[in-house]
This record gives C-alpha cells, sequence and structure tokens, in this order.
C-alpha cells in the first residue's frame, strides 16, 4: 500500500474535522458534560475517542478483506483498478463536500441511516457514563455514525489489498479527526469557527480534490 495513501486519509480526517464537529461534536461534548463532577473530563474524551477509532478500524479491515478476499478469489485484478478509481471520485466528491460546492454525499449518509436506526437504541443503554472504560463501548457505537467522511475513507480502505492494510487507513483516518473532537470540550467555539469558516474549508477541499484528480487520472492511465 503506498504511503500517500495513510497521509491521504490522515488529511482527510484532519481538514474534514469541521464535519466531525457537526456529526459527533455534540456527543463529544455531552461526554465531556455528563462526566461524574469528582473526575477529569479528559480520560472520557480520550476513551470515547479511542472506541470511535477502533470502530473505524474494524470496518476498515471488513472491507479491505471482502475485496481482497474477491479478487484473490476471481483473479480479476483488474476490478481492483476500478475500485480504487471509484475511490478517488468519492476523494473528489468529498472535496466539492467540504469545501460546499456541492452537498451530494448527504445522499449517501442516508443509506447508513438504515443500520443507525439500529444501533442508535442501544447508546442510552451505556449512559450515564461512570467511569472512563464505560466511554469505550460508546464510543466503538458512535464510531458507526452515518457519514460521508468515513464513507470516502472507506472506499480507500476496501481497495486498500487486505485487512490489515484497510485498518491502518481507517485508523489514518480517526488519528486525523483526533485533534478536533478532543478539543470539543475544551476550546470547542473557537475549533468549530476555524474548522467551519468558509475559505478555510475551500482550502482544505481543494487539496483534497487535486489529490482524487490525480488519484483518478494515475489509475485511469493503467486502465487504458
Amino acid at each position: 500500500m503506498p504511503f500517500s495513501d495513510l497521509i491521504a486519509a490522515f488529511t482527510v480526517g484532519l481538514l474534514g474535522a469541521g464535519h466531525c464537529l457537526g456529526m459527533c461534536g455534540g456527543v463529544a461534548a455531552a461526554v465531556s458534560m455528563g462526566t461524574p463532577q469528582n473526575q477529569r473530563k479528559s480520560p472520557f474524551l480520550l476513551f470515547y475517542n479511542g472506541g470511535r477509532l477502533l470502530s473505524y478500524g474494524l470496518i476498515g479491515a471488513i472491507a479491505g478483506g471482502l475485496v481482497a478476499g474477491v479478487v484473490g478469489v476471481t483473479q480479476i485484478t483488474q476490478q481492483l483498478l476500478w475500485l480504487r478509481l471509484a475511490a478517488a471520485i468519492m476523494m473528489i466528491l468529498l472535496a466539492l463536500y467540504i469545501g460546499r460546492f456541492w452537498n451530494g454525499l448527504a445522499y449517501v449518509e442516508k443509506v447508513g441511516q438504515v443500520l443507525w436506526k439500529r444501533l442508535s437504541p442501544l447508546s442510552s443503554k451505556l449512559l450515564p457514563l461512570r467511569s472512563p472504560f464505560a466511554a469505550l463501548p460508546f464510543g466503538m457505537l458512535w464510531g458507526w455514525l452515518p457519514c460521508g467522511l468515513v464513507y470516502s475513507a472507506l472506499s480507500w480502505a476496501a481497495v486498500a489489498g487486505n485487512a490489515l492494510d484497510g485498518l491502518l487507513i481507517m485508523l489514518a483516518f480517526g488519528l486525523g479527526t483526533l485533534p478536533a473532537m478532543i478539543l470539543v470540550g475544551s476550546a470547542a467555539e473557537a475549533t468549530k469557527n476555524l474548522l467551519n469558516n468558509l475559505i478555510f474549508r475551500r482550502i482544505s477541499s481543494l487539496i483534497l480534490l487535486m489529490y482524487g484528480i490525480v488519484t483518478a487520472y494515475s489509475v485511469y492511465n493503467q486502465l487504458y
């Protein structure tokens, strides 16, 4: 797996963190505010985000392993190139989404709502969080929240070539989201203002757009 894929996944998480604050920031803030008064908030947030990253890694391993298994059985390696082209297109769509040029990925998120409707009721059974360890399964559950940003990173994990590389890509993506999510409790407003600043989002989106176009062009040349 090219190291650039890990960098790209980390960058997607880092630059798309404004979207993460919108989707998961409220949950992280609730974790921070809902901790017992006599305990520090940071361990709860760390375990919550650790659980979230574990879910990302699991999803990435499943996607990467399944696709690699299908390619191994069928011996149709060219299909992997087509999937990589689809992943590059997803990156381009994500760039348009982050830059607020086009909101098409919001429709992709609706697909995941079917699964989320079955999982979300479980979160109420995990509250209140009485210890930092209790925040770990809570974070793992919220890692399955329907999110166009996650789905875009997952498309890269699916074409990583194996389960381990799929896991690594999703962990790199999760690590990219971590700084903003950790800051939710202490500097939420300033962080959110920066990440939601239109100029910042447009610059971020252009970086991702260029990477997506270069990758798509590279794959296209291999196909033709």
